[in-house]
């Protein structure tokens, strides 16, 4: 379908260029949906496998909870878990992937004493010993079980792996809207904007090779009547 316009060299030329920043547009669109899909597969590769490990840790983490609470009362576990020894904050900014922003997390713990360690991980002994539950434990020593300390010891150890996956699905889940986007105007452009430009183009060249022509035969008719006048 070709567009309503004046068949005249004017317009021709003014179409030329915007079929020339179509195909030129075209390119760099089709080339930025490739470069998006290619980064795409990889962060799912990613996102797949970091998710798996998380749910085999968390599986692991809610079978000791299970076993602790088969020691230990439920009201009294939840009373020991109840006020933390520390406290996180969360940090969001963004960062540039192919125009797309994506969210950058870092968090950081604050223990009670108001020391805080950024986006870091502590070594803890895993034993049940005064120190370790000074700095991690929210809870005494008398009425926790093992289970429970080894819970809470892998559920601190995993919260980094959670953060990163929140932020991947997160970038994923961006990424595959600007993909859609993208390729809705790769299309648009290849099956609407530059046939309906190179349609009208031709269109237009046709309506002047016809006008010229007719042109010509006017003017070698009038040669020939004054010809014919001489």
């Amino acid at each position: 379908m070709r567009l309503n316009v004046n068949p005249n060299r004017m317009e021709l030329t003014r179409l030329k260029k915007r079929l020339a920043t179509a195909i030129r547009g075209h390119k760099l669109l089709k080339d930025k949906q490739d470069e998006l899909m290619r980064r795409f597969i990889k962060l799912i590769r990613h996102n797949d496998s970091l998710r798996k490990q998380v749910e085999s840790e968390l599986a692991v983490i809610y079978r000791m909870f299970v076993l602790s609470a088969a020691v230990v009362s439920m009201p009294f576990l939840e009373e020991a878990l109840l006020i933390p020894k520390e406290r996180i904050t969360l940090e969001i900014s963004k960062k540039n992937i192919m125009s797309v922003w994506v969210p950058v997390m870092r968090f950081a713990r604050h223990s009670s004493h108001g020391e805080s360690s950024e986006n870091n991980l502590d070594t803890y002994n895993e034993t049940r010993d005064a120190d370790s539950k000074s700095n991690l434990f929210p809870y005494g020593f008398f009425n926790t079980s093992d289970e429970t300390d080894r819970s809470i010891l892998q559920l601190y150890k995993i919260l980094p792996s959670l953060l990163e996956l929140a932020e991947v699905e997160k970038t994923a889940n961006l990424m595959a809207d600007e993909i859609e986007k993208t390729r809705r105007r790769v299309n648009a452009l290849e099956h609407m904007t530059i046939p309906q430009l190179e349609e009208t183009i031709t269109y237009i060249k046709m309506k002047l090779d016809e006008n010229e022509r007719g042109n010509l035969t006017r003017l070698m008719k009038i040669k020939e009547i004054i010809g014919k006048d001489a």
